[in-house]
């Protein structure tokens, strides 16, 4: 049981901890960087968060390539790679207390729940890509 409990501990803390440092120093501080030396910065987002989604379980991958390319967008307009591993952080953190609080996994078996949680996923979706190509423009 003790071992359990450790290997449990040991799954939180790579999600929420070396996850989004080791993700973000990756995929933004170094590929992000490296690849807008050779093309233009928004096919660099773009490449840097197709092979960050590429990453992730099927299911996920289109929401962790808008995902990455929000982290591109934070940490080009911030200079700073700290904001968007404090964002990954953030994003793992309500993942997890999502997975966590709906344990015995009703929540997204009602259909009206489903409808609801995809109606504003939609509504997410579009005001995302609307701030981001707003955002694109203004990175030099």
């Amino acid at each position: 049981i003790q071992k359990a409990s450790l290997v449990v501990a040991g799954g939180y803390f790579a999600k929420l901890f070396i996850a989004p440092i080791s993700e973000e120093l990756l995929f933004r501080g170094v590929l992000l960087n490296k690849l807008k030396l050779f093309i233009p910065v928004s096919f660099a987002i773009f490449a840097s968060s197709l092979l960050f989604g590429s990453f992730h379980s099927i299911g996920n991958i289109i929401s962790a390539i808008v995902f990455a390319y929000c982290m591109c967008v934070l940490y080009l307009k911030t200079d700073n790679i700290l904001v968007p591993i404090f964002a990954h952080f953030l994003n793992n953190v309500f993942a997890e207390l999502i997975f966590a609080i709906d344990c015995n996994k009703v929540l997204f078996n009602d259909s009206i729940v489903v409808a609801i949680v995809s109606i504003l996923a939609f509504i997410s979706f579009i005001l995302i890509v609307l701030f981001l190509a707003r955002e694109l423009k203004n990175i030099k």
